[in-house]
């Protein structure tokens, strides 16, 4: 099986690039991404369908079967009970991170209606970046017609990066479209 085209240009461009700039004496040393987590929450409050609409949705998205996250307590002020399926969420790593990583950055973000770019604040100081997707229906592999409930979902990328500036190099040399500022 081949490579995917972005692990094959994170090996043979950003990483002697990133080592170049950053003055690295190790290619260890060098940040790449670990993993990427997709997450969709459902509310407690919708019908029961909604958590496997989800999880379809998910499914077609990355290609894996999420997992589906329970609540662990009672709220009672959100009509929540213990053990209530609240999401799901999707790990993914290697060759399967680059190729979502590729259909994420060419083929979904640039569909996002007056789409600038994403925001450079959304890193949490070590080197992670996090985004939310306000709508599934950006993703050209979820068909329209059998969308019920427009959902939203989350998307951590997990770098070894040691800082925010080395991981906005990675993933800016990776190609995503940061907005200037």
């Amino acid at each position: 099986m081949n490579k995917p085209r972005l692990q094959d240009k994170y090996e043979k461009e950003v990483a002697p690039a990133l080592k170049e700039k950053r003055k690295f004496t190790n290619v260890h040393q060098v940040p790449k991404m670990q993993k990427i987590v997709v997450h969709m929450g459902v509310s407690a409050s919708l019908e029961k369908g909604a958590i496997d609409d989800a999880a379809r949705d998910l499914t077609a998205i990355t290609g894996r079967k999420p997992v589906i996250a329970k609540s662990r307590h009672s709220i009672a002020n959100f009509k929540l009970r213990e053990g209530q399926a609240i999401g799901c969420h999707v790990t993914l790593r290697k060759e399967v991170m680059y190729e979502f990583f590729d259909r994420l950055v060419a083929a979904a973000l640039p569909r996002i209606r007056d789409f600038r770019g994403v925001s450079p604040r959304s890193f949490d100081g070590r080197g992670n970046y996090s985004l939310g997707v306000n709508d599934q229906t950006i993703f050209p592999e979820i068909e329209l017609d059998k969308i019920k409930r427009t959902q939203g979902m989350d998307i951590t990328i997990v770098t070894t990066a040691k800082s925010n500036e080395e991981a906005h190099d990675l993933l800016k040399m990776m190609g995503m479209p940061f907005a200037e500022k």
